[in-house]
């Protein structure tokens, strides 16, 4: 898709503070310091739209951004990193959960993963979660241009043996630096809005 405009709309932590629901929304979620802003910024060929920081655990809000007019990305707050205080923490888990269960106007969610880690406790947790809730999502495996196109194999495999061999076809190798895999990637946004 061409990207002719994207801004940001606005953070919230409460429905109350939500855009309103006319248009379809798209949800990258992840645990801390994945990829997530990378990966928006390199969907709307932008360099500092979603900010990024080498710090994990800087977004604490949900975060909206209009693209084109026609649907809004969503960047979750992301989840796992330890060094964030157990008073954010706590907020986090049912601000994001409120967000994923009521919001009529989500099309998709995009689990975002490293694929040089292991899935934790909290991504597993999440996908079962979103199985659980029946709410359409799929996986994107960034960082690819991180290890070796045999590692990259091999690490896809281990992943999925994790989550779920079933669900491989929703599965998109994804690089911010070569950006890999993002015309699959907005092929699966552009299908999920025309539901």
């Amino acid at each position: 898709m061409k990207v002719t405009s994207a801004e940001f709309l606005k953070s919230a932590a409460e429905p109350s503070q939500y855009p309103e629901e006319s248009i379809p929304e798209i949800a990258f979620a992840g645990r801390s310091n994945v990829g997530k802003s990378s990966l928006i910024n390199t969907l709307l060929n932008r360099k500092r739209l979603a900010r990024t920081s080498t710090v994990p655990g800087k977004t604490r809000l949900i975060n909206f951004f209009k693209i084109n007019d026609r649907l809004c990305f969503v960047d979750l707050p992301g989840y796992g990193y330890a060094k964030v205080p157990l008073s954010v923490k706590k907020t986090w888990g049912p601000m994001v959960e409120r967000y994923l269960k009521e919001r009529k106007n989500l099309c998709l969610v995009i689990l975002i993963l490293d694929i040089r880690r292991e899935p934790s406790d909290d991504d597993l947790a999440l996908v079962d979660w979103l199985r659980h809730y029946d709410v359409n999502f799929i996986y994107v495996l960034t960082k690819m241009d991180k290890i070796s196109k045999n590692q990259v194999t091999v690490r896809r495999r281990t992943i999925m043996e994790h989550l779920n061999p079933a669900h491989d076809e929703g599965v998109i190798m994804f690089s911010s630096k070569t950006g890999y895999g993002k015309d699959d990637l907005w092929e699966k946004i552009m299908k999920a809005t025309k539901r």
